[in-house]
C-alpha cells in the first residue's frame, strides 16, 4: 500500500514476535554442569527433572549468572517510537568494554580512532572548551601612562592594578586565570556527525556508516578474545562477531575459530576492464531492468519498497572484483538509488588507501579468557550494514530499528486504550497513575488522531514535492509505530523484565511506563514457554536477575 492509498490506523496495542531462538532450560543445565562434568554432561541433561529444577533454582538463588547467558532470542517488536527510546536506555544485549577503540572514517577516507567510552562521553556530555570563560586582559591606560590589568570572571570584573610594563600586567592576568580556572562545557556537534568503518557482508569490502547513538549498557561480565595477529577485544558473550561463515555470538567461539578483522587487499585495477567492455556490461545490465525489477520491488540493501523508476540493478559482487560475474544475472539485484550511490561511492573511493583497498579478512582466535566486569557500551549505526570495527574486529550493533531514510513510513499511530490510566497524581518519585474520566479519554483520542492526521499529511506533502524521506520524517510524532529487532539472552532479558514490568512478587518495585510494559509482558510470555524452569526460578526468586 502506497502513502497515497494508506489511511491512518490507530492502534492501542503492541506486537512482539519471537522470530528465532536457541534457548531452552537445557542450555542453562549444560552450561552449569560442563565445568565439572565436561562434555558428557550433555547426556545427563533432562534425565532427572527434579534435579534439573533444583540446579536452576540454586543458580538463580546464589546469583550464578553466566549459565543463563548461553542462549539467544530475537524478537520483532512493533510499537510506538517512544517505546524504543525506553528500549534504547535499558537495552538487553550486546556490549563492549569502554576501552574498545572504534575506527572512524572521514568523508575523504581518513582514519582516526576513539575509544567507545570516550565517544559516549562526547556524545552525551560534551567536552570542556579549549578557551577559558574568563574575558578581559591588558590595556594601556593613557591618563596614568601605565598598563591596566583587568579580567572578567563568572560575570564579575576583577581589577588587577596598574603596571609599569606590559609583561608585568600579562603575568598578573595569567596568575589570576591559573588560580581561577573556568572552562565552559559545550556539545560537540561534530562528534554526532562521525562515521564508522563498516563492511559489506557479501563482499567484505569496506564502507562507512553514520553513528546514530552511543549507549551505556551497564556493568557486565566480559570475555577477552585474542587473535593470531594480536587483535584483542573485551565484550559480552552475546556480542555478535563477524566470521567467514556469518555472524556468531562471542560466547560461541572457541580458540582456533576464525573471525573477520579489518585489513587490506590489492585494489582491483580498472585497467583489467577495458572501457569498451565496461560500456558493454553497462548496456547489458540496463537491458535486464524490465525483466529483473518489478513495478514495485524491494531494495536488497535496505529492504525498502520502491517503484521501478527509483531502483537500479546493482552488481552485488562488483565488476572490478570478479569479472566472471559481470554478466551473471544471479549477481544482479534491485537497489534503491540512495543505497546504490552509497555502495558505488564506497567501492570507488572510500575504501581506497594508497594502492590497496580496505577489506575484512579472516584471523584465527588464539585464546579466550575472562575479561573482568565493568561498565559497557555499544553503538547503533546506520544501515544497510549494521556493523563497525572495535579494536580491529568486525562486530555488530545490537539495535536495528526501521529506517525512515530508506522507506516511506506508514500511517500507523498509537492511541491509548480505555484501560490506560491517564492521570498522574503526586510529585516526581512519589506519583501514581489513576483512571481517567470518559471525557479525558475522549479528549486524548480526538487530540491525538487530529495531530496524527495533520502531521502525516504534511509528511506526504513533502514527499510528493520531492523532499528526501530523511528530511520529511521530522514532522512525524513519537506516537508513530515503528519496528525493531531486539536480541538478548535469558540473563539480560531478566534484567530488562525486572525494570520494565510491575509485579507484586518483585523484591525491588518498578514503575515502568505502561506501553513498554506491554512489550515486556509479551516478551516474557514467549520466554516462559521456551524456558519454563528458568522463568519459574526467576519469579520465585523475586524477579531479580542473577
Amino acid at each position: 500500500m502506497t502513502g497515497d492509498e494508506a489511511e491512518a490506523r490507530f492502534l492501542d496495542d503492541v506486537t512482539v514476535e519471537l522470530v528465532k531462538h536457541s534457548a531452552s532450560d537445557s542450555d542453562v543445565l549444560w552450561a552449569a554442569r560442563v565445568s565439572t562434568a565436561g562434555e558428557q554432561s550433555l547426556e545427563e541433561v533432562g534425565k532427572d527433572p527434579a534435579r534439573s529444577r533444583g540446579l536452576i533454582n540454586f543458580l538463580m538463588r546464589d546469583r550464578h549468572g553466566s549459565p543463563f547467558e548461553h542462549n539467544s532470542m530475537t524478537f520483532l517488536v512493533s510499537a510506538p517510537i517512544f517505546v524504543f527510546r525506553e528500549f534504547h536506555r535499558h537495552r538487553v544485549g550486546w556490549c563492549l568494554a569502554g576501552d574498545s577503540e572504534i575506527t572512524l572514517v572521514s568523508e575523504k577516507g581518513h582514519i582516526r580512532r576513539r575509544t567507545i567510552g570516550e565517544l559516549y562521553r562526547l556524545w552525551h556530555h560534551g567536552v570542556e572548551d579549549t578557551l577559558p570563560r574568563t574575558g578581559g586582559g591588558v590595556s594601556w591606560h593613557e591618563k596614568a601612562r601605565k598598563w591596566n590589568a583587568q579580567v572578567k570572571h563568572a560575570n564579575r570584573s576583577h581589577y588587577l592594578g596598574l603596571h609599569d610594563t606590559r609583561e608585568s600586567a600579562e603575568r598578573a592576568v595569567a596568575a589570576f586565570r591559573a588560580e581561577n580556572p573556568s572552562r565552559r562545557l559545550r556539545k560537540l556537534d561534530s562528534v554526532r556527525r562521525n562515521h564508522v568503518r563498516c563492511y559489506d557482508e557479501t563482499t567484505f569490502q569496506a564502507s562507512r556508516a553514520r553513528i546514530l547513538d552511543v549507549m551505556e549498557s551497564g556493568v557486565k561480565s566480559l570475555i577477552r578474545l585474542t587473535t593470531a595477529s594480536g587483535q584483542e577485544l573485551r565484550c559480552s558473550v552475546d556480542h555478535a562477531i563477524l566470521t567467514p561463515d556469518g555472524w556468531r555470538k562471542a560466547g560461541e567461539l572457541r580458540a582456533g575459530d576464525a573471525l573477520m578483522i579489518g585489513g587490506t587487499a590489492p585494489r582491483p585495477s580498472e585497467a583489467l576492464v577495458p572501457p569498451s567492455l565496461r560500456r558493454g556490461i553497462g548496456v547489458w545490465t540496463s537491458m535486464q531492468r524490465l525483466r529483473l525489477i518489478g513495478e514495485i520491488d524491494t531494495c536488497y540493501l535496505c529492504s525498502g519498497s520502491f517503484a521501478r523508476e527509483d531502483l537500479a540493478l546493482d552488481h552485488v559482487v562488483p565488476v572490478a572484483a570478479d569479472l566472471l560475474k559481470a554478466l551473471d544475472e544471479r549477481n544482479l539485484a534491485p537497489v534503491c538509488l540512495p543505497c546504490h550511490r552509497k555502495k558505488s561511492d564506497s567501492e570507488q573511493a572510500l575504501a581506497r588507501r594508497g594502492g590497496k583497498i580496505a577489506m575484512a579478512k579472516p584471523d584465527l582466535i588464539t585464546s579466550i579468557e575472562d575479561g573482568g566486569e565493568e561498565m559497557t557500551y555499544d553503538l547503533s549505526v546506520e544501515g544497510p550494514w549494521h556493523n563497525f570495527l572495535a579494536n580491529g574486529i568486525v562486530v555488530h550493533n545490537s539495535y536495528n530499528e526501521e529506517s525512515g531514510r530508506y522507506r516511506e513510513l506508514q500511517p500507523n499511530f498509537y492511541v491509548p486504550g480505555v484501560e490506560r490510566k491517564l492521570v498522574q497524581e503526586g510529585r516526581p518519585g512519589k506519583y501514581v497513575f489513576a483512571e481517567g474520566s470518559a471525557e479525558q479519554h475522549k479528549l486524548v483520542t480526538e487530540a491525538m488522531e487530529a495531530s496524527y492526521r495533520q502531521s502525516y499529511a504534511a509528511y506526504r506533502e513533502m514527499l510528493e514535492a520531492g523532499i528526501a524521506r530523511e528530511v520529511a520524517r521530522a514532522v512525524l510524532p513519537v506516537g508513530l509505530f515503528s519496528s525493531m529487532y531486539a536480541t538478548c539472552n535469558a540473563r539480560s532479558l531478566m534484567h530488562f523484565l525486572s525494570l520494565r514490568t510491575k509485579n507484586e512478587q518483585a523484591k525491588v518495585p518498578s514503575f515502568p511506563q505502561r506501553e513498554i510494559e506491554m512489550v515486556a509482558e509479551k516478551m516474557e510470555a514467549a520466554w516462559a514457554t521456551l524456558m519454563p524452569l528458568t522463568h519459574e526460578a526467576f519469579v520465585a526468586g523475586g524477579r531479580v536477575a542473577p
